[in-house]
């Protein structure tokens, strides 16, 4: 990732990490998961 991602790119980025439990501790787990619904709500996706 860098600052040239598109925030699509993003989105993959986090699903993926969250999919293969790439996250220090539960607290990094659910700040992935709440950027992640954040982003998507915000976009129009579900």
């Amino acid at each position: 990732m860098n600052r040239q991602s598109t925030l699509y790119e993003f989105i993959n980025h986090l699903e993926k990490r969250i999919e293969e439990e790439d996250f220090r501790n539960s607290v990094e787990k659910i700040t992935f998961l709440t950027t992640l619904h954040v982003i998507k709500k915000n976009i129009g996706e579900k």
